[in-house]
């Protein structure tokens, strides 16, 4: 097959409110057979994937579409081409798949986390232990925070086992994404193998998806401290109270400690124990940040 001649017919455009513009161009080819290769007819006028319209450079081609038809010992065919903004992982299409830029995407949700804490109105506002009047924590109780999805997406030619094993499961050693240190936590690391035509010429590379949490509160393991035993001048005991004849018996329920193993006096609440179970990592290094606005 060989082209004769070709002619681009009017141009066609719409645009809706709130959506992305869309354009399109019609080009009736000549034929010498009947024979029809797509892939000549679209070099012949000119749109292969990716490339810009015309008049509206921000617009990349998207689709082409090739149509053969015969009107006696005529044969031609129409090729449609439509335009539209790509996304932003197809903005450099024209880039070998693994020197394209990574793609972010965020979702914001909740998430039911233990009820440590309420905000204590009567004390203007001030954030307390949540506990009954004798000092005793509730068990059992939850409460909803928002967490957020990080998705990052990108290309590479091999995949980063080794990376990805590494960073499964560690948080953020400083502030990352808005988050303070400990509270971005790397979920997993997955891809999968494809192949694309780039510039003529099959390529296969993996497309890789990271998925990070990002969570209000952390991480780290909140604990009230309490416990049977208690540490007084370096030496552990029982924590003991007066039983119904005064003498002094086991506790049959846990006491409140002080952060240091000492008991706390009278009702004062016991302490709240930050422990971290998740190693950290710059977040940065292997997921770098996303791109401005």
């Amino acid at each position: 097959m060989s082209v004769h001649s070709w002619r681009e017919l009017p141009r066609r455009g719409s645009h809706l409110i709130g959506a992305s513009p869309e354009y399109e161009r019609r080009f009736v080819v000549t034929l010498n057979t009947p024979d029809t290769n797509s892939a000549l007819l679209v070099a012949a006028v000119g749109v292969p994937h990716g490339s810009p319209h015309p008049e509206y450079a921000f617009a990349r081609c998207r689709e082409v579409e090739v149509n053969e038809a015969y009107e006696g010992n005529r044969y031609w065919a129409e090729v449609i081409a439509r335009y539209s903004i790509p996304e932003a992982e197809l903005l450099s299409i024209d880039l070998l798949p693994w020197l394209r830029p990574a793609v972010w995407k965020f979702v914001t949700q909740g998430v039911a986390v233990p009820a440590l804490t309420y905000y204590d109105d009567d004390n203007g506002g001030a954030v307390t232990p949540l506990t009954n009047s004798a000092a005793d924590y509730y068990e059992g109780l939850s409460v909803d925070e928002a967490q957020q999805k990080i998705t990052i997406t990108v290309n590479k030619q091999q995949f980063p086992s080794a990376i990805a094993a590494a960073v499964t499961n560690c948080v953020n050693d400083s502030a990352y994404l808005g988050f303070a240190t400990d509270c971005v936590k790397v979920q997993g690391i997955s891809g999968e193998q494809v192949s694309e035509d780039v510039g003529g010429q099959e390529r296969r590379y993996w497309k890789i998806t990271a998925e990070l949490l990002g969570r209000q509160s952390g991480w780290n393991l909140l604990l009230p401290d309490v416990g049977f035993n208690y540490i007084d001048g370096g030496e552990k005991k029982r924590a003991d109270v007066e039983g119904p004849d005064g003498e002094m018996v086991a506790s049959a329920n846990p006491i409140a400690l002080n952060g240091s193993g000492g008991k706390q006096s009278g009702d004062t609440l016991p302490a709240i124990l930050t422990r971290r179970v998740y190693k950290r990592i710059t977040m940065s290094d292997y997921f770098g940040n996303p791109p401005a606005a």
